[in-house]
Formats: structure tokens, C-alpha cells, sequence
């Protein structure tokens, strides 16, 4: 059994929290809020985002991440990406040589617009390092119900040892050495999202959620051929496992904000509403700076930028899209 520091305390690092400990390993818990960590330490359950998960004896939150680490074998991240590069650069002073870090943070950097594995090497230029991504929405998998997703790793047995941590008979744990093509397929799925919700939304039907969703997949392939992906990540559990997952479910944030939108609410009222980070609004712009650095069209990702860093209105983004000139669809 191993000693994991899970650091990020919100639905998805608490989920990932109760199947290790599930397998049998200790975790300690971090979260920055001190007030919501005592009452998560007191209460044995994060109410605010998982109240019907009760905590094991396994998980000690804390808010203290000296005290989190302290003897950690092995480090989770799990914050929103805006957080990432601040949390790592604590890590990094405080890891002892040997441990690995691995992060399920679904993102880009929040200062460059690149992957997180190229700002994470920056701060731990030695420690191996690993993503974990796929298909998973953190309420379905604290009640233990199936769940399959990627990890990539840099190296092999850092893999092997993380999978071997988690997987269960209730999570299962592909393993990868695409970190690229994992973390790529976790990032841009939240922007389509946003976009298949501002069709619904729009009440334009399945046929166009449909198309939406497909030429998405399109959209994220022709990105990570430029960033030197392996194709058949994206076309499985991290890339269109993912992006099928969170563009036809309302337990998607970014769904549900683009449901809003569609429906005429302001971008403001819907976060609000949410309640919780909606990764897309911000991966949205660093997404449209990474595909013009890398000379990459991604019209679909392109117009929910519009939507959301510029006010357009959804319905002249969705016209935009239907009246681009007729091309192959594959070239």
C-alpha cells in the first residue's frame, strides 16, 4: 500500500481520493480553504461537492501541505488549471527526490497556453511524471460505479505503479506514453462541450450535436498531429471517450454553460449559477492562442472563444459555422 498527497479537494480530487483509498492506500487531502478543510476533517464528507460520499478513515484533509507531503510516495494534482503552475511551484521545493507526481487536471497552462506537462517539467525537471484523463464524472465515480480512463506516464513503471494503484474492479486504468495526446484529448473536450450546450441550447437538434461532436474530434486530431500526438489517443478514452462523455451529459459544467448560453443567459450568470470552475471559458482563449502558434485551424473551438472572450452572440456563431465553403472532410 502506498501514501498518496492528493492535492486539490474539490469533486474530482476527492473522488480520486476515495478509490485509493478504496484500494487499501492512505491519502492525505489538501485544500487551500482552511475553514472548508476543518469542516471537511470534522464532517467525513466534502459537502459542497460530493455530500452523499462519506470519507474513510484513509483520507486525512488538511490544509497544510507540508503536512500533506510529509512521507507522500507518490503526489496527485488535482486543481483547476489556473492553480496548476502555483501549486507545482510549492511542490517542487518540498518533494523529495524519487517521488512521482501525476496530475487529473483538466487543462492548459494558464500563463503560456502550452500543455501542463511542459510547465510541470519546467518546475520538476527529473521527477517522472504522469496524466490522468478520460471519460469520468467525479460524482459517478465516488458512488463506485464503472468508470475506465488513461494514464500516461513518462516513464514506464511510474505507470505501472500509478495504474496498479488505482485500478479496481470499478476503475479501470489504461496506460499510455502519449502524455501529448492524454492531457490534449482532457483540454479541448471542455470547449466543445461549451459549443455542443450553445446548440442545444439553441434547440438545433441531435443532427447538429451530432456534427458538432464529430468535427470536434476533427478539430482536437489536426491539433495534436501539430503537437506530435499519437493519433489513436484522441479517438480513444481521453480524446473522444472524453469528448462524448462531456458534450451529451448535463452533469458537464461545460455543457450546462453552454446550455445557458444558448438559452440567452448572460456568461457571468451561468458560471454562477454552476457554482464550481468551468474549465472551458478559460481553456477556450488558451486554446485559440496555442492553435494560432501552432498554425492549426479549429473553426468550431475558434467561435466558442468569440462566445466567450468577445460576447458574440451564439446564434451568429453557429451561422458562422454553417456558412464556411463546402470542403473535403478529410484531407
Amino acid at each position: 500500500m502506498q501514501r498518496f498527497a492528493v492535492l486539490g479537494a474539490g469533486s474530482w480530487g476527492t473522488a480520486l481520493a476515495l478509490v485509493l483509498a478504496r484500494n487499501g492506500h492512505t491519502v492525505r487531502l489538501w485544500g487551500h480553504d482552511r475553514e472548508r478543510m476543518a469542516a471537511l476533517a470534522r464532517e467525513r464528507r466534502n459537502t459542497r461537492y460530493l455530500p452523499d460520499a462519506a470519507l474513510p478513515d484513509q483520507v486525512a484533509p488538511t490544509a497544510d501541505l507540508d503536512a500533506a507531503l510529509v512521507d507522500a510516495e507518490a503526489v496527485l494534482v488535482v486543481v483547476p488549471s489556473v492553480a496548476f503552475g502555483e501549486v507545482l511551484a510549492a511542490v517542487a521545493s518540498r518533494l523529495p527526490p524519487g517521488v512521482g507526481l501525476a496530475w487529473a487536471t483538466k487543462g492548459l497552462d494558464a500563463d503560456s497556453g502550452g500543455l501542463l506537462h511542459q510547465l510541470a517539467r519546467r518546475h520538476l525537471p527529473t521527477t517522472p511524471l504522469a496524466v490522468l484523463s478520460g471519460p469520468s464524472f467525479a460524482a459517478e465515480v465516488a458512488r463506485g460505479l464503472p468508470t475506465a480512463v488513461s494514464l500516461a506516464a513518462t516513464e514506464a513503471d511510474w505507470a505501472e505503479r500509478l495504474a496498479a494503484a488505482f485500478h479496481d474492479e470499478r476503475f479501470r486504468v489504461y496506460t499510455s506514453t502519449d502524455v501529448i495526446g492524454v492531457e490534449l484529448g482532457g483540454a479541448v473536450k471542455n470547449v466543445l462541450a461549451i459549443a455542443t450546450g450553445i446548440a442545444d441550447g439553441l434547440g438545433f437538434g441531435a443532427n447538429a450535436r451530432a456534427g458538432l461532436i464529430t468535427r470536434g474530434l476533427a478539430e482536437v486530431r489536426r491539433l495534436g498531429r501539430a503537437l506530435g500526438a499519437e493519433d489513436h489517443t484522441l479517438t480513444g478514452l481521453a480524446g473522444m471517450g472524453d469528448l462524448i462523455l462531456t458534450c451529451t451529459d448535463d452533469q458537464s459544467r461545460n455543457r450546462r454553460l453552454g446550455l445557458a448560453l444558448g438559452r440567452g443567459e448572460s456568461l457571468d450568470g451561468a458560471v454562477a449559477a454552476i457554482g464550481q470552475v468551468v474549465e472551458g471559458v478559460r481553456t477556450a482563449g488558451e486554446l485559440h492562442r496555442l492553435a494560432a502558434d501552432c498554425g492549426v485551424e479549429l473553426p468550431i473551438a475558434h467561435q466558442v472563444h468569440r462566445v466567450v472572450a468577445e460576447g458574440l452572440a451564439p446564434h451568429e456563431a453557429a451561422r458562422n459555422l454553417m456558412q464556411r465553403a463546402a470542403r473535403a472532410e478529410f484531407e
